[in-house]
């Protein structure tokens, strides 16, 4: 009855795949429907999620739903060069006022994504069980988090996935002014230092548009993302110098 509901509810008569336990591979991200979402079911092993992300797709649903997957048309992405600071946030950084790690505290930064509420939003999609699968990632060297300090008071943070020259942004929280955006920065200044090429921002938001976001074309980012994923990957912990450039082999 739950699939029959989600079937109806996104977009019959277009096809939705059910993926199986077993098999990792995806179909084509163009082939979603015109909302963005392609696929039902299978899990968030580390296996199926490196391969989702190289493949522009990633999980995003509701505690009580299925796992959803979803490869939105248009595409927002940012070049970590593009990233705009405005004269306040400028200020901000030049004041010192935060410092920021990366790599430190990664379990508190999903969780804190998770439990800091936002305007305009009901609720996290942020699950234990997303949770527990982005931990696992981080614990192998493909997420990351960066955390900002008022002293010794995590006020702010990001978290993503890492593949290739690309990194996959998740998740941002802030519980004092501008925190997630010294985050943001700070993240911008190690991708331009290792050579990184573009971020996935995923949604098209207002928010990131006034960062230096914008969209794309689904397919013309599939290209991108097709040859960055064949980059070396920098794997393991990002902040404490033992992450290694590695060829990720995506089956």
């Amino acid at each position: 009855m739950l699939f029959a509901i989600l079937l109806t509810k996104y977009l019959l008569p277009m096809s939705i795949y059910l993926l199986a336990d077993d098999v990792y591979d995806f179909p084509s991200a163009n082939l979603a429907t015109p909302d963005g979402l392609l696929a039902i079911g299978g899990d968030l092993s580390p296996e199926r999620l490196i391969i989702a992300y190289s493949s522009g797709i990633f999980p995003w649903y509701n505690e009580d739903e299925p796992i959803l997957w979803w490869s939105l048309d248009p595409r927002m992405v940012m070049k970590p060069t593009d990233l705009k600071i405005t004269k306040s946030l400028k200020k901000t950084i030049d004041s010192n006022k935060y410092s920021c790690s990366i790599d430190t505290n990664f379990d508190r930064v999903i969780e804190m994504c998770a439990s800091v509420e936002r305007k305009d939003q009901d609720g996290t999609w942020i699950c234990p069980d997303m949770i527990a699968a982005y931990k696992e990632l981080h614990r192998i060297g493909f997420a990351h988090s960066v955390e900002t300090y008022d002293g010794n008071e995590l006020v702010g943070g990001l978290y993503g996935v890492s593949i290739g020259s690309v990194f996959c942004g998740e998740s941002m929280f802030h519980t004092k002014t501008d925190a997630s955006k010294v985050a943001l920065n700070h993240l911008c200044n190690f991708l331009i230092s290792n050579n990184f090429d573009i971020i996935d921002v995923q949604q098209d938001t207002p928010h990131f548009r006034k960062m230096g976001a914008s969209t794309m074309p689904r397919k013309d980012f599939l290209k991108l993302l097709k040859n960055y994923v064949k980059h070396p990957s920098l794997v393991g912990n990002w902040g404490d110098g033992s992450a290694t450039w590695k060829e990720v082999v995506i089956n």
